[in-house]
């Protein structure tokens, strides 16, 4: 067993806990100077139900969970529903252990709560451990805790444990337990977390796995994909936000509630995502930079807000955290199989703006951007993730949120500048003229002197009354196309598109969204192989970036595309918006509710070269479909 890294999986019942220990011993890795990512999984249930987290932890960049894990800490599921194996569920009590072993690495570590767990429960632990080299340490953490106070307080035991047996001083441990806690509390959550410790420490250790060592140039802040946009839309001047609850866009929309108060910015919950989308409408037309969002059938109500605001030429930011479905499907599983969706949905030609960001440092740039071409093009701005970006933590320098705030209206008059502007012969202000540069026209704010005009869903004239005139028809359609042109080459002078590996490499991958870091640890260990691989990761997913996409697959003699969806997607909306290169791009699919390990990646590649074949992983290769 190799200590370069350490990939630790605490497992246990949703509401034991896991997500905020987990939290809290990634932030202690952290400041020990090592770089963490984190991957949760969590069934839809409140209470009870088998969830874990990983946490990947080495010095140097981490952009990818590892290829299963070395460290086992089973607590048990103090809420199953039936714990016995004919349940419908299986027994849900020792899931936290039976689970998780097969992802285990040889020589791994495994301490299980036999205070709740009884290796009984367990067929051919034994035999698996010897097979595998397991080093297994059962500990009963729960009846530690209950000796200083509380049943509760065995994740704080489970703690302890982990850092006596991986030589881990406590002392980032203890800080963060004082900068969350106080008083008596504090004081025996201490004393679980020493006495766990010492009781590990006088146990004979069998194995040779111990923490890395590692030091940061400057603060680390741990963040995931979800404060990356909630930060981002700050910063860039967003103020208001409406949206209803759903897994997991509630992540954002809880940051942004919690924030925004303070701000003098509103936060308002409403009855359901189509009042969600028309409230930030609304807020926008009235002046303030506003969003909303929700996960894909709460995005689907907001369909009919989503083509006003793209008639009436309001900006908006919407996002979209895309779930495993179709329908109610896997609440808390990631896939990419929203991506069609987000493009086209709306009525008639509609035209908007569409981003799918990689990491939480993407999340924080292309929301920002998100808002800036909102505010100055005058169109809806969607911002694309998923359940896996939406909840995976990873170290960010404290400093890459040290930014400008951006209050700008974008094109927005002030009322000097409406005395000069186009009105009608009636004193109307002209909101939608035809021949204006990049197809804006300039808007005005509701109140300002000169500047009243209509905004209605149906086509209009120049000052905003509805009109079925086919020459106005044609020359606002054309107007409002006009707008993506320009998007497109204010974006090409952004490039948010990102190559990874040897730029002379024949044979390609291409990704987008929250699999890009997986696909690039990839390319590095295939080209510390021996092999010629590189990688596109496209951010801007509308407009297309046809032309950079192009050059790139026009580079490599093969290509897959790697995505999270069963129908390819996004092979299709590249070849739709390239036009070519049907006989060069083949697609490694997933969508089983996981996201991509590097090996599954690596696997794909090597198959692909050696002239196909089945992958051994959960995964589809779907060959070239021809020219």
């Amino acid at each position: 067993m190799t200590d370069d890294e350490l990939i630790w999986r605490v497992a246990g019942g949703s509401g034991d806990g896991i997500d905020s220990t987990s939290q809290n011993f990634a932030k202690a890795l952290m400041r020990s100077g090592l770089d963490v990512f984190t991957h949760r999984h969590y069934p839809s249930r409140i209470r009870g139900g088998h969830t874990y987290v990983e946490i990947r932890a080495r010095d140097g960049e981490v952009t990818s969970r590892g290829d299963g894990y070395n460290f086992l800490l089973a607590l048990g599921d103090s809420f199953a529903r039936n714990p016995s194996e004919h349940a419908v569920y299986g027994d849900e009590e020792v899931k936290p252990l039976t689970e998780n072993l097969e992802d285990l690495r040889e020589g791994g570590i495994i301490v299980y709560d036999e205070g709740l767990l009884d290796e009984e429960d367990v067929d051919g632990l034994e035999e698996r451990a010897e097979e595998n080299d397991w080093h297994v340490y059962p500990l009963d953490l729960r009846g530690l805790a209950k000796e200083h106070g509380r049943e509760v307080m065995r994740n704080t035991a489970g703690v302890g444990a982990t850092a006596a047996l991986i030589d881990m001083d406590l002392d980032h441990v203890e800080d963060l337990m004082s900068e969350a806690m106080s008083g008596d509390v504090l004081e025996q959550n201490l004393e679980v977390l020493h006495d766990a410790y010492e009781q590990v420490q006088d146990l004979e250790h069998t194995h040779d796995l111990t923490v890395p060592e590692g030091e940061h140039d400057e603060e680390q802040v741990l963040v995931s994909g979800s404060h990356g946009i909630a930060y981002g839309a700050i910063d860039a001047g967003c103020r208001f936000i409406s949206g209803y609850p759903m897994t997991p866009w509630t992540d954002v929309f809880t940051i942004m509630s919690q924030a925004l108060p303070d701000m003098g910015g509103i936060a308002e919950q409403v009855e359901d995502e189509i009042a969600a989308a028309a409230l930030a409408v609304g807020a926008s037309h009235a002046g303030v930079k506003a969003m909303s969002g929700s996960s894909g059938g709460g995005f689907a109500l907001m369909s009919e807000p989503l083509g006003l605001a793209e008639m009436t030429e309001t900006p908006l930011v919407l996002l979209e955290a895309m779930r495993a479905g179709p329908s109610t499907g896997m609440p808390t599983k990631p896939e990419q199989a929203d991506l069609e969706h987000i493009l086209y949905t709306s009525q008639g030609d509609s035209h908007r703006v569409a981003f799918g960001p990689s990491d939480p440092k993407e999340c924080y740039e292309q929301t920002r951007t998100a808002f800036e071409l909102a505010y100055e093009y005058q169109i809806p701005s969607i911002v694309v993730y998923d359940q896996k970006l939406s909840g995976e933590y990873r170290n960010v320098d404290a400093s890459f949120f040290d930014r400008e705030p951006n209050p700008s209206l974008g094109s927005t008059l002030t009322e000097d500048e409406i005395e000069d502007a186009a009105h009608d012969v009636t004193g109307k202000f002209e909101r939608f003229q035809h021949d204006v540069e990049d197809g804006v026209s300039p808007r005005t704010i509701p109140g300002q002197k000169g500047g009243r005009f209509l905004a209605t869903g149906n086509e209009h004239w120049p000052t905003g009354h509805i009109a079925e005139d086919p020459d106005n028809r044609v020359a606002q359609v054309e107007r409002r196309l006009q707008k993506l042109d320009a998007v497109r080459e204010d974006l090409d002078e952004r490039d948010q598109q990102v190559v990874y590996g040897d730029e002379d490499a024949d044979f390609g991958l291409v990704v987008w969204g929250s699999q890009q870091g997986t696909v690039a640890e990839a390319v590095e260990r295939l080209n510390d192989d021996g092999n010629s691989v590189k990688a596109l990761g496209v951010s801007d997913l509308s407009p297309f970036p046809a032309e950079r996409v192009r050059e790139f697959v026009d580079s490599v003699d093969e290509a897959i595309v790697v995505e999270m969806s069963s129908t390819k997607q996004f092979r299709g909306l590249i070849q739709k918006e390239v036009g070519d290169f049907g006989g060069k791009l083949s697609s490694l699919l997933k969508y089983n509710g996981n996201p991509f390990e590097p090996a599954e990646i690596v696997e794909a590649v090597e198959l692909e070269q050696d002239g196909g074949g089945e992958p051994t992983a959960q995964t589809t290769l779907e060959p070239a479909a021809g020219d």
